[in-house]
């Protein structure tokens, strides 16, 4: 029997949050349409100073929706999108999704083979690109290169060129783009403002259903080669509508969201590319973090809400230290893909008198499932509890079909109208996550109070066994970044000599710090076992991370067992 299924979270909630969402009657493309009628005159989109109203945002979805249709693109076709954030990003998303097309993300930074395995599993046959990646997209074999690569020049949406050129990172070992236009294999270019330059697609163009495809998403591969997660439009307008209603505190067409995360990102997608735009808000645009772009931009456009991720939050307290007010209009903010730190969440509401709360979820449920209140019930150091419509089950990972008692740990389990469809192409892989019921298995051990707040212990297979011992990554991780020297911490298992695991750390320091290991390992010892102390630490520059921040374990546990 399933200890939550009455919801004793629901007592929790901020004040206007509803136990339920509404079922979604809008897909993603009914709720752009609408939103441009609603808020015709509002900025819909802000990028290094340069803005687009909503109207001419839906003026440009439907002349690039327009432009994709002539090159051939249809329901059911798969459309890649390779860029960093900008306003030709959002245009292409929407104007693929209302020729009921399937959008790809990917992130413009990888390397040609990561591009590449994604690129033979989805077949895409148009790819819409950064115009620094378009030769490695025209440099795929034939059977799996796209029919047309449209490349776009971010600064053309943009009035300063050369500050953009300063601060984008460009991928290295690119050619120039004059040789694009010379090279055989990119006879299929076609430029963004030619695309673009057609007339609006016609309003009785057939429309996407609720129930469509609407994006794939490729896992990050933390447990295993990377997979393409099939999001419906009900998938992520519920997603939307979700996170909507968890802040009830915000207005409509007077808000203004940062888009500091990646669009290409799950987290990201949702929190800006559908939940800024649902509520006509405005998305100002950063095509990389930069701290002192977004403190720059504060000054003529404050923001209203961030999600970020926890090293975001501290590096702009950080650097706004010398201007007390530069983050003062934001009221909420979400953190999520890695702990968050309970420093991080005082520093922050200390400066910026707003509310920072941490969230959960993944790829596969579009993505947010879980989030802590908006408000004085919020319980720092957790997850928080599960979104309307959101339920949840704690199981045994060796019997997925046996609850656990309250407040034991167990894997967790969910089910919501975010729930992904499965993945693309892999029944076997779907039937070991996507449960019969539409419970969805995450993968992570949590531990959940009687009153439903959810607190993760660790992910299943990134548990180290020592000794016979289980040991949590994040326990250890948790202890060696309470040190006052270290900044960053990520513990993985390396293989022992007598079978099994031991327990090996990196760690980054703060500036000024001097490495001691044995004085890392004491410091551990106040607060952990004696088989859960780290038998080897050494010291990383800088940690692996993504580029949403998140510490790379197995990067970590590549580069010592090289050593």
């Amino acid at each position: 029997m399933n200890p939550f299924e009455h919801k004793p979270w629901l007592a929790h909630y901020a004040e206007g949050v509803p136990p339920e969402i509404e079922e979604p009657s809008q897909t993603l493309v009914d709720m752009i349409d609408d939103v441009v009628g609603r808020f015709r005159r509002r900025p819909a989109l802000e990028f290094f100073g340069a803005e687009t109203s909503y109207h001419e945002l839906g003026e440009q979805i439907a002349s690039a929706a327009e432009g994709l249709r002539r090159l051939g693109v249809k329901a059911g076709d798969r459309v890649a999108i390779v860029l960093p954030n900008c306003p030709q990003h959002v245009v292409a998303f929407y104007a693929a999704l209302r020729l009921g097309a399937i959008v790809v993300e990917h992130n413009p930074l990888y390397t040609p083979p990561e591009l590449r395995h994604q690129f033979e599993d989805h077949g895409a046959r148009v790819a819409i690109v950064w115009n620094k990646v378009a030769d490695t997209v025209a440099d795929f074999p034939r059977d799996i290169r796209p029919d047309h690569i449209v490349a776009i020049d971010l600064t053309r949406a943009f009035p300063f060129a050369k500050r953009l050129a300063l601060r984008l990172p460009i991928p290295k070992a690119r050619r120039s783009r004059a040789a694009l236009t010379t090279t055989p294999k990119t006879r299929g270019l076609v430029e963004w403002e030619r695309l673009t330059s057609r007339r609006a697609l016609s309003k009785r163009h057939p429309r996407p259903s609720l129930d469509d495809t609407a994006v794939l998403q490729y896992t990050s591969g933390t447990t295993g080669s990377p997979k393409g997660a099939v999001l419906s439009h009900r998938n992520l307008r519920a997603n939307a509508m979700q996170g909507r209603a968890w802040v009830p505190g915000l207005a409509e067409g007077d808000e203004v969201f940062y888009g500091v995360l990646p669009l290409f990102h799950a987290y990201g997608m949702t929190l800006c590319l559908t939940t800024a735009m649902s509520i006509g808000a405005k998305l100002v645009l950063f095509p990389t973090f930069d701290s002192k772009l977004v403190l720059d931009a504060a000054r003529t456009s404050p923001p209203t809400f961030l999600p970020a991720v926890p090293p975001i939050y501290d590096r702009l307290v950080r650097d706004a230290a010398s201007q007390p007010r530069a983050l003062r209009s934001i009221r909420f903010a979400i953190s999520g893909a890695m702990s968050l730190p309970i420093a991080t969440v005082d520093r922050w509401e200390s400066a910026t008198g707003g509310v920072l709360v941490e969230g959960y979820g993944m790829t596969e449920s579009a993505p947010i499932t879980l989030g802590n209140p908006m408000g004085p019930t919020r319980r720092p150091g957790t997850v928080g509890v599960p979104f309307p419509s959101t339920e949840i089950r704690v199981v045994d990972p060796e019997d997925p079909d046996v609850d656990v008692a309250a407040g034991e740990p167990g894997e967790l389990l969910v089910r919501g109208p975010q729930v992904f469809q499965g993945y693309w192409r892999r029944p076997v892989e779907t039937a070991e996550t996507l449960r019969p019921g539409g419970w969805l298995r995450t993968g992570d051990i949590v531990r959940v109070s009687d009153d439903g707040f959810v607190t993760i212990v660790d992910r299943i297979k990134e548990l180290i066994i020592t000794g016979g011992f289980n040991v949590s990554p994040s326990e250890v991780e948790a202890a060696l970044l309470a040190h006052p020297d270290v900044r960053g911490a990520a513990v993985v298992g390396l293989p022992s000599p007598s079978g099994g695991e031991s327990v090996a750390a990196g760690v980054e320091l703060r500036e000024g710090a001097v490495f001691d290991e044995s004085a890392l390992r004491d410091f551990c010892r106040g607060s952990l076992t004696p088989y859960k102390v780290p038998k080897r630490i050494d010291e990383f520059d800088e940690l692996p991370r993504s580029l949403i921040g998140k510490v790379l374990r197995r990067e970590v546990r590549d580069v010592l067992l090289e050593q």
